[in-house]
Formats: C-alpha cells, sequence, structure tokens
C-alpha cells in the first residue's frame, strides 16, 4: 500500500513547515490528486489518520480535491480534460492526445493553529 508512504512524506512536510513556521497544530489538510495519480483514496484516509498520530497534523481533517485528467489534442491543437489516458479528444474524436496532467498530488493548502 503505496498511500502510507505518500503520508509519511506529507507528514515530513508538515512537521517541517511547523518548525519553520512555528506552529503547534494543523486542522485542516487540503491535498489535491489527479484523475490519474493511482492514489486509492480510502487507503490514503486511512493511513493518513495512522501516519499523522504523534505529529502536529494528528486528528486534521483530509480534505481530497480531485484534479481532471488533462490532454492536448494534436488533431484539434486544444487543451483538453479526459477521463482515461486512452479516450480519444472530447471535442473533435481525435485520438493523437498528450496526456499533460492528472497525474500529480500536491498539498493545497493547510490551516494550522
Amino acid at each position: 500500500m503505496h498511500e502510507m508512504s505518500l503520508c509519511e512524506g506529507i507528514r515530513q512536510i508538515v512537521e517541517d513547515q511547523a518548525r519553520a513556521h512555528g506552529f503547534a497544530r494543523v486542522t485542516r489538510l487540503r491535498l489535491e490528486i489527479g484523475r490519474f495519480a493511482g492514489v486509492e483514496r480510502p487507503a490514503l484516509a486511512f493511513a493518513f489518520d495512522v501516519v499523522m498520530r504523534g505529529s502536529p497534523a494528528e486528528g486534521a481533517v483530509l480534505d481530497m480535491i480531485d484534479l481532471p485528467g488533462r490532454a492536448m489534442c494534436f488533431d484539434c491543437a486544444t487543451a483538453v480534460e479526459i477521463d482515461d489516458r486512452l479516450a480519444p479528444c472530447p471535442l473533435c474524436g481525435g485520438g493523437r492526445l498528450l496526456p499533460e496532467g492528472g497525474d500529480e498530488m500536491r498539498i493545497r493548502d493547510m490551516e494550522v493553529i
């Protein structure tokens, strides 16, 4: 379950930021997750609760924000949102798409006290 290691990385960021900015506790953490990131959201939520124990983010609310898949269509020269990496262009039906996004995962922001 790679969600545990993802949460360990999040914990490290939280601890680094707590030291750098002098806050004691995170009450809410917003995480942006791309459609193609390969993250199981229920597993991530479980891992977050386990890994954050004893950290400034223990008990924090985890908000997961879905980001769409994005690609550039070479047939109509348009940036489009896609639901599947192998989907045709939703505008022109073309099949020559270059995925440009949707595999990211990043902390959008944290509410701290």
